[in-house]
């Protein structure tokens, strides 16, 4: 992942060529966005280990399959040029990668570039939580040069060692599961790519993946050969499918066609029943629903404003608002247009995107609608913060709060033929009417319910006023006294403030 014209295709060319297995004649693994190489262990140099990169990671597929928890990617690299630093785009690559928690090893490219200057690469993303390895940091830095190949074996080293300590393994003896990476309409049919997680796919195996179904008729490398079998970790076109998966949805291969089939056609009716919503719509208004489910209060956003200074005012202002009990988490904040990463960054992470003086790209509200993202414009700063505010403070859970209406006093006890007697009562102050009441006896507490009948002459009523009689007969209780206080409250929900 990287900013625009940074090197990461051309860094992906060198690294295919270095492919040991294919030597030089091009037996490159090149798959719509996913390539395979073999490349020798740096500690066991005999034996070969296999990478698969995925590029075209502006790729929408990746947002998606970020936002369906498949981490499709163990390990991120995010190649920043040495003669640029960090730009846009990287910190949005950045964001990406921090928002599904994947590991990430920084590719210092154009190390040859006479503007070269990999410090300063460092020490701008150290400012963003990537601290180098040899400043004492988590994170491996790598300086290389596509044109030069300087630093490219350390790189492929650097990422099977890093597959080392992260215990990378799947298991092959088991059903496959994994994701779609590219899927389309040719003329053989549905054809989708795909990428096997765990487990191996075999020709013949019925595999279902989200409302569609099938069974495996061909598995095709980029070289246009077929397989009989895909291992973990291995990219192919797959044939078979009777329609076209969305790009990120996790595929499995299950025992047989009669349960793929009974299962797609079942999800494919909760979809229709869902009337086709795929994902909870998220707004400023019913955050406060969606997130009373999630225990922990957070409010994501994502911040787009027309400058700099602007950006940053808004996420420190917003910053300061963050309390003990709701914490504020900019998920990405830049300069210009709000664009369909944004809003991709924004369903993947359940978030609101705010944008200050600009405006949205074209094409981009019907994106928003599709991945049920709202999008929030303004052009006055304190409107933007008092609204974050308010939908923070919703976050909470609001505080229950007893309102008493009206007291009785029971003058007179009726005892009825059948069920619990009546009290008749006069009204001393407020009103009664049916709903929660308790029964007070010389200060103390001794009853506490809902009234069952509430009548004023032989006529049932829903409220008496203040210095009028009435009879009350309550769910459960009889042992009224005269003296007895009946103290009639509701309970009101206050919305907590931060």
């Amino acid at each position: 992942m990287g900013h625009v014209d940074h090197g990461k295709t051309t860094l992906l060319d060198v690294i295919r060529k270095s492919d040991v297995a294919a030597g030089e004649a091009g037996g490159i693994t090149q798959h719509i966005g996913a390539y395979t190489i073999s490349f020798p262990h740096p500690e066991r140099k005999n034996e070969l280990q296999q990478i698969t990169f995925l590029d075209t990671p502006g790729h929408a597929a990746f947002s998606s399959m970020r936002a369906r928890g498949a981490n499709v990617t163990d390990i991120v690299i995010l190649v920043v040029a040495a003669n640029d630093g960090v730009m846009p785009q990287t910190l949005e690559a950045l964001s990406h990668a921090q928002a599904s928690k994947v590991p990430i090893i920084v590719a210092v490219n154009k190390c040859d570039h006479p503007n070269a200057n990999s410090m300063r690469v460092r020490q701008q993303l150290q400012e963003k939580g990537l601290v180098p390895d040899d400043w004492g940091g988590e994170t491996i830095f790598v300086d290389v040069s596509a044109l030069t190949k300087q630093g490219v074996d350390k790189l492929l080293e650097m990422i099977l060692l890093q597959a080392d300590l992260l215990e990378l393994k799947a298991n092959p003896d088991r059903h496959a599961k994994g994701n779609v990476i590219e899927s389309g309409l040719e003329p053989g049919g549905p054809t989708a790519t795909v990428l096997v997680r765990k487990g191996t796919l075999h020709v013949g195996d019925a595999v279902i993946c989200g409302q569609y179904w099938g069974k495996v008729r061909a598995l095709i490398n980029e070289e246009g050969k077929r397989l009989k079998e895909a291992g973990p970790s291995v990219a192919v076109k797959l044939l078979g499918m009777n329609g076209v998966p969305e790009a990120g949805l996790e595929f499995s291969a299950v025992e047989n066609d009669k349960n793929a089939r009974d299962l797609a056609e079942k999800r494919g009716m909760e979809a229709r029943a869902l009337g086709q919503e795929t994902r909870a719509k998220v707004t400023l208004e019913n955050l406060f629903d969606t997130m009373a489910s999630s225990t922990a209060k957070v409010l994501k956003v994502v911040v787009k404003a027309d400058t700099q200074g602007s950006v940053e005012a808004i996420v420190e202002a917003l910053k300061k608002n963050s309390s003990e009990k709701v914490s504020l988490e900019v998920i990405h904040s830049a300069v210009g247009t709000i664009t369909e990463s944004d809003v991709l960054l924004a369903s993947a992470s359940g978030t609101v995107v705010l944008g200050f003086h600009t405006r949205i790209d074209n094409g981009v509200s019907d994106i928003a609608k599709r991945e049920g993202v709202q999008i929030k414009l303004y052009s006055i700063i304190y409107e933007l913060i008092d609204q974050v505010i308010e939908a923070m403070a919703g976050l909470l859970d609001p505080i229950l709060k007893e309102v008493v209406i009206g007291e009785a006093e029971v003058r007179k006890i009726f005892e009825l033929s059948k069920g619990s007697p009546v009290a008749g009562c006069i009204i001393n102050s407020g009103r009664i009417v049916r709903g929660k009441v308790r029964v007070l006896r010389r200060k103390g507490l001794i009853y506490e319910g809902a009234i069952q009948t509430l009548r004023r002459f032989q006529d049932e009523v829903n409220e008496v006023r203040s210095g009028m009689e009435c009879g009350i007969r309550l769910e459960g209780f009889s042992e009224f006294q005269p003296g007895d206080t009946i103290e009639c409250y509701t309970i009101e929900k206050v919305t907590q403030k931060l």
